[in-house]
């Protein structure tokens, strides 16, 4: 078990992954059995599905896994040491692309998946931008990137800014989307209802029921019979503009 003080010693951490101490291997007739970091951390996972970054804390996750706070720190050093596991962890969901396809095809898989694990896991989006992002499953989401971005013929020197492009729109879009679908649950709504919702309240402002009104033949031209109809739209049709500008500038 770790110490109070090598806890606080090791606030100057950047990353657990950065820890190279052996863990101890000497279990104490105190510790709890049938535990380890691997439990640990698909309990924290669950929990943080369940209830949400918000709520996290380490006597919530040792409810609900029976046991006492303090024992979970004979595996975990800090809270948001687990929190970096736990978001490692998620990111084994993401499928390598095929190998064979072309380029174009293997990014829409990358960003198709990226997209639905930060639309699964809401609470992953403020952690990838808190953490470094070098467990293993991080690193292997982040070689595969790279594969695909060399793949599109661009110069070296643009490549970076192509894989920008790319994920970062990702990042946003599937943030914004996975708090959409969370705040209708929350509600008790579908998400047509809540977007319904949304806008009756809007259209109810005269300060704001303008705004819509100037845009409602966009909306009109967008298409979709539901908000997931649109939404997929869209997000097809902005990854068909990344591409096209990535083919642009690589000719260019």
């Amino acid at each position: 078990m770790v110490s109070a003080a090598d806890r606080v010693n090791s606030r100057a951490r950047t990353s657990v992954w950065l820890d190279q101490r052996a863990p101890s291997r000497n279990r104490r007739a105190d510790q709890p059995a049938g535990l380890d970091r691997e439990k640990i951390t698909a309990a924290a996972v669950r929990l943080l599905d369940a209830e949400g970054l918000a709520k996290f804390s380490m006597r919530r996750l040792a409810a609900e896994l029976d046991v006492t706070a303090m024992s979970l720190y004979w595996y975990i050093e800090t809270k948001d040491d687990l929190l970096e596991l736990a978001l490692d962890s998620v990111y084994s969901e993401i499928a390598p692309p095929r190998e064979e396809a072309h380029w174009h095809e293997r990014l829409r898989e990358l960003a198709t998946t990226y997209r639905e694990l930060l639309v699964r896991h809401t609470w992953v989006s403020p952690l990838a931008g808190h953490f470094l992002n070098i467990g293993p499953h991080s690193m292997l989401f982040s070689y595969a990137v790279q594969d695909v971005i060399r793949a599109t013929g661009l110069p070296l020197r643009r490549q970076t800014g192509a894989l920008s492009a790319v994920f970062q729109f990702v990042y946003g879009f599937g943030t914004i989307e996975g708090h959409f679908v969370q705040r209708s649950a929350e509600a008790g709504l579908s998400q047509d209802e809540f977007f319904q919702q949304a806008m009756g309240t809007i259209r109810s402002q005269p300060q704001l029921s303008r705004i819509v009104e100037s845009s409602q033949d966009l909306m009109d031209a967008r298409g979709g019979d539901t908000v997931e109809e649109m939404r997929e739209r869209d997000f097809t049709f902005a990854l068909d503009l990344l591409i096209a500008g990535i083919e642009a500038m690589r000719d260019r």
